[in-house]
């Protein structure tokens, strides 16, 4: 499973290259835009092709789901340790984030998937994950019923090394947002793992 993670400010050109990564597999896409007002996000939606929706996560503005018929919430460590999602989780998909693999063995099952960071270190984030030990810690995984998405650092020359360990899928960020060819960078990635 590969996932694209929005970068949090508008890239040029952002929705269409969205669409475009959609057609050429994009299994999730996280919109992850912390400064965007309601109607913001309602615009950025809707650029969106429809087909898609399904494969949309939220990570701001829950109340649009039910509006874009989108199922998918994803909410940080400190909302997830603040209870925030418990009125989401019986009737939609819901995600979190966590730090280390002690966290992510004690997850319930009411969570689909979580992201472990960093795995490798950042690209949009400089300096962020030099000392990560998470690709290490990840052999200890343990927790059957919440798939580990590994997320920091992941490119087309790495991505493979994701899926030698016990991670279910890949979440892509710097190498998508911070290239000149979005586009070219999440076809090698998946490429990379047809090979």
């Amino acid at each position: 499973m590969i996932l694209v993670i929005t970068p949090e400010l508008i890239v040029p050109k952002e929705t269409n290259l969205i669409n475009q990564m959609f057609q050429k597999g994009l299994d999730l896409l996280h919109i992850r835009k912390p400064w965007f007002s309601r109607n913001e996000m309602i615009e950025f939606i809707t650029q969106i092709d429809k087909t898609f929706y399904s494969q949309l996560v939220l990570h701001t503005h829950y109340d649009l789901g039910k509006e874009f018929s989108i199922s998918r919430f994803h909410f940080r460590e400190i909302d997830r340790k603040e209870g925030m999602y418990k009125s989401f989780a019986k009737e939609n998909t819901i995600s979190t984030s966590v730090h280390d693999i002690t966290t992510y063995n004690t997850l319930d099952k009411e969570w689909e998937y979580a992201f472990i960071s960093p795995f490798f270190p950042s690209i949009s984030k400089k300096g962020y994950g030099l000392n990560s030990t998470i690709k290490e810690e990840i052999k200890h995984g343990n927790n059957p019923d919440v798939k580990l998405i590994a997320l920091g650092g992941i490119d087309q020359n790495n991505i493979h090394k994701v899926f030698e360990t016990k991670a279910d899928g890949a979440a892509l960020l710097g190498a998508i947002w911070e290239s000149e060819e979005p586009l070219n960078v999440f076809r090698k990635c998946r490429n990379a793992l047809m090979l």
